[in-house]
Parts: C-alpha cells; sequence; structure tokens
C-alpha cells in the first residue's frame, strides 16, 4: 500500500510538472497578438494571463470529467505507473516542439501519451473509440477551421466598419480591446486546459482507489493543477509566442482583437459542452484566418504548413513516446526509475540546447530572417527538421521578397 501511495505521489508531481509546460507552451495562445502589437509589454501580458488561467480553472469541470473517465475506461486495469509513463510522452514531446518554436498541441500531446500507454499496458478495450472520435478528432478538424472562418469575417468587418475613422483613435480603441479579448482568452485557456491535468490526476487517485470512478476532481486537485498552469504561463513561452505573433501573419491590432475573440468564443463553447479540443488548434487558426481577413496581408504558408505537420504527428509521436515508457515502466520499480530519469535527462537537454539562442521577453519581438519563397524560415535553428524542404517556407502572396526588419524589443 505504501508503494502504491507512492507512486501515485510520483504520478501527481509528473502531473504538474506536464501542467506547468502547458502553461509555457500555451501562453502564445493568449498573449501573442497582443505582445507583437504592443498593445501590453511582454511581462504585464504574461501576469495577466498567468491569474486568468488560475481563475478560469475553478469555472468547470467538464473537460477534467471526459479526461478521467472518457478516453480512458476507468475499469480496465489502468496502473498509476501507465499515467506516469503517458505524462513523460507529453512532456517530452511538449519540450521538442517548443524548442522548435512549433505551436503544437499540449492537449493533443497529453491525449496521445494515455492512449499509447493504455495501449500497451491493457490493449485496445481500455480505449474509448467512439469518445476519442466525438471529443477529441472531430473538434481538432473542426475548430481551428471554425476560429478561423469566424476571425476572418470579423477582421473584414472590423476594417470595413473602421475605414472612415480616425486612425490613432481607433488604433489605440482596438488595443484595449486586444487586452480584453486575450484576458478573456486567459480565462477560457484555464477553463479548458488546466482541467485536463486535473483529469489526469483524478484518473491517477481512481486507479489507486483514493476517489470513486466519475467523480468530480477534489478541490485541492483544482487548485494545484491551477497554480501549476498559472507558473508556466507566467514563465512564458517566447519561443512560441515569437512565431505565433510574428511569422504566421503579420497582424494590427483590429487583426489581434478578431482572432482573440474568434478564439475565446470557440473555447468557452465547447470547454461548456466537455469538447477536450487544442486551444493551439484554435488560436492559430484565428490568428491565420486575420490574414485572410485584412487587404494586402500576408499569410506565411511555409509557417502554416509546418505546424499543421506538427498537429498532425504530435498525437501519434506522443501515443509511440508513451508506449515505449510504458513497456519499461511495467517491467518493475527500476523500470519506472529508469522512465523517470530519462525524462528527466530530455527536460535538462532541451534547457541546454535553448540557452544557445535564448528567446524571452526582451527579444520575442525581434525578427530578422528573410521571409521569401524559396527561403528557410531559420526561427528555430536548434530545431530544423521541419525546415528541409524550401518549399514548405514560401510567402503567399509575395511576388517580391519581402525583408522583415528587427523591431525594437519591448
Amino acid at each position: 500500500m505504501e508503494h502504491l501511495t507512492l507512486l501515485i505521489g510520483v504520478v501527481i508531481v509528473t502531473a504538474l510538472v506536464f501542467d506547468f509546460t502547458n502553461g509555457f507552451h500555451d501562453t502564445a495562445n493568449a498573449m501573442a497578438t497582443t505582445i507583437s502589437t504592443g498593445a501590453l509589454a511582454p511581462k504585464a501580458a504574461v501576469a495577466m494571463s498567468a491569474v486568468l488561467n488560475l481563475v478560469g480553472a475553478f469555472l468547470s469541470v467538464q473537460v477534467a470529467k471526459t479526461i478521467s473517465g472518457g478516453i480512458i475506461d476507468e475499469k480496465a486495469g489502468v496502473k498509476p505507473e501507465v499515467i506516469f509513463a503517458a505524462l513523460v510522452g507529453a512532456i517530452v514531446w511538449n519540450l521538442v516542439t517548443w524548442l522548435a518554436g512549433l505551436p503544437s498541441s499540449s492537449s493533443h500531446a497529453l491525449f496521445g501519451g494515455l492512449i499509447g500507454a493504455t495501449l500497451v499496458a491493457v490493449g485496445a478495450h481500455g480505449i474509448h473509440g467512439n469518445a476519442i472520435v466525438m471529443k477529441i478528432l472531430i473538434p481538432a478538424v473542426v475548430s481551428p477551421l471554425v476560429a478561423g472562418v469566424a476571425a476572418m469575417l470579423a477582421t473584414r468587418a472590423t476594417y470595413r466598419i473602421g475605414r472612415d475613422a480616425d486612425p490613432q483613435a481607433t488604433s489605440k480603441g482596438y488595443r484595449a480591446g486586444q487586452i480584453a479579448s486575450a484576458a478573456l482568452v486567459s480565462l477560457a485557456h484555464g477553463t479548458s486546459d488546466a482541467q485536463k491535468t486535473m483529469g489526469v490526476i483524478t484518473l491517477a487517485l481512481v486507479t489507486g482507489g483514493m476517489v470513486a470512478p466519475h467523480s468530480d476532481p477534489p478541490l485541492w486537485v483544482i487548485l494545484a493543477a491551477a497554480s501549476a498552469m498559472g507558473l508556466g504561463t507566467y514563465l512564458g513561452g517566447w519561443r512560441i509566442i515569437r512565431t505565433m505573433g510574428k511569422k504566421l501573419t503579420d497582424i494590427q491590432p483590429p487583426q489581434g482583437f478578431a482572432a482573440q475573440t474568434a478564439a475565446a468564443t470557440t473555447i468557452l463553447a465547447s470547454a461548456h459542452l466537455g469538447f477536450a479540443l487544442s486551444t493551439t488548434h484554435v488560436v492559430s487558426g484565428a490568428v491565420t484566418g486575420t490574414g485572410f481577413g485584412r487587404r494586402g496581408a500576408e499569410v506565411r504558408w511555409g509557417v502554416v504548413r509546418r505546424m499543421v505537420l506538427s498537429w498532425l504527428i504530435t498525437l501519434p509521436a506522443a501515443a509511440l513516446v508513451a508506449g515505449g515508457a510504458t513497456f519499461v515502466a511495467l517491467q518493475g520499480s527500476w523500470g519506472v526509475l529508469l522512465v523517470g530519469l530519462l525524462g528527466a535527462a530530455v527536460c535538462a537537454g532541451s534547457w541546454l540546447v535553448s540557452m544557445r539562442r535564448p528567446v524571452d521577453h526582451t527579444n520575442v519581438n525581434d525578427v530578422e530572417e528573410l521571409v521569401a519563397p524559396g527561403q528557410p524560415d531559420t526561427a528555430a535553428p536548434e530545431f530544423d527538421a521541419f525546415a528541409a524542404d524550401p518549399a514548405l517556407t514560401a510567402t503567399i502572396p509575395a511576388p517580391q521578397p519581402q525583408t522583415v526588419q528587427k523591431e525594437a524589443a519591448l
């Protein structure tokens, strides 16, 4: 019994580490456009996002219940070490994509980890296939399209309505609107993503017999998950903020306001229905949609294609890592220890590599590379596997090469 209690404690700590990585990985979802347009200074933006993430975690538990009892069969014999391996797989993928500056889905990394670990441990009968299709896969496809179309229409309407207004006055108004809409996205992110870690911890408690199946997350679980995500958000995933705010399209204040409003509406509606969608998919789709909504704006399809590629491989890649980790963890206590050490080594290695070219609040808006047809995107030289094909980095439309000059850091 003491061994089981210790193992569940390790799972809870690992889940909170994942929640922390989810926080800094997804800060860009709420604050990238606000930071890139100068509506808020970087540190002030992430501080506001952190507080609202924490508040949002207390608004609903529907997504948490989807994770704890909707995807994985609580009665299938899933052990705590299996959940531990699933979390390690999700954390590893989060760190790899953060190092690359790719706005991939932390949510899908978690789902993939849980699915891969359960398949190895107990087989396909431990997975609720219908729930995965209805509450994960379909929202993954539909949500960025819905948010993108909504943001495109909102951007067009915004520019049309304000075409005769004083540019300076409207700019100030839209910057204020961006702050308000970014706050709403942060609140929505806490309502959606913090619940996923709550669901995993609750699942671990169920497997250990400490809470009844189908229970709501205990209050201490909600508080711990909210705090871990808030801390991660405050530290800021600056590499992904740079990609989201500067590389998908050239964002102006009206576009930022439209993107964040469309994204927040989509996320909050989905969280209320219990859909465990990816906030990264939603916000990325909304930001891309604004590029179609403003006349003369450019959507950099090379960056979009690499981002979508990372979306497609996130769930299976995390599942593969988690499946391998599960096989090792099930060999006994030494296996759990080995998985933990390997996961810690990946964390340390990612941090050391990132220090070669650090990105933080002082240089998050600095963009020096040439973005033009046939030119590679060098935003993440530490991890350029996605940039191997020059065709993927073309800017469309771009009749002439466009040099993006270095902007002053906020």
